[in-house]
């Protein structure tokens, strides 16, 4: 049995476990009209070539990612569950990828903590973003409200 009380997001500490070569199998199936949102977002990124865009910046963020799972959820979707770090802060990721029915992927649902580690990394996204079409979804840009 795990020890529950330990902090998850401070990951194993293991060096072993840091992989820095991985990808995700599902990033490169996008649906056109595919969702994602996540604790660092403000609303919802929609379309393939900006779920693509901004993943594909966020990914160089993370030093390293140690895995706890990675694999099959359900019949048809994937989840990946790890720890990193940020701007040399710890992160945990959670990320829940639905497919549609043709395997491709559909919506993600990227819930990172602690708090203060999500923030931080909001930021050095909207940094790298500021001035691009990009940089809304991010703290500091504007929040975008739900519906």
């Amino acid at each position: 049995m795990a020890d529950k009380t330990k902090l998850m997001y401070l990951g194993s500490g293991d060096p072993a476990r840091q992989r820095t070569d991985y990808y995700p199998p599902w990033l490169d199936n996008l649906a056109d009209d595919v969702t994602m949102e996540g604790s660092v977002l403000n609303g919802v990124v929609r379309g393939a070539e900006d779920v693509r865009t901004v993943l594909s910046y966020a990914r160089t963020l993370y030093e390293y990612q140690d895995f706890i799972y990675i694999g099959g959820y359900g019949e048809n979707d994937f989840v990946e569950d790890y720890t990193s770090t940020v701007g040399g802060e710890p992160i945990a990721n959670i990320a829940v990828v639905y497919r549609n029915a043709e395997g491709q992927t559909q919506h993600l649902v990227v819930n990172h903590r602690p708090l203060s580690s999500v923030l931080l990394f909001s930021r050095l996204l909207g940094e790298h973003f500021a001035g691009t079409r990009y940089a809304q979804y991010f703290a500091g840009g504007i929040v975008k409200t739900c519906g």
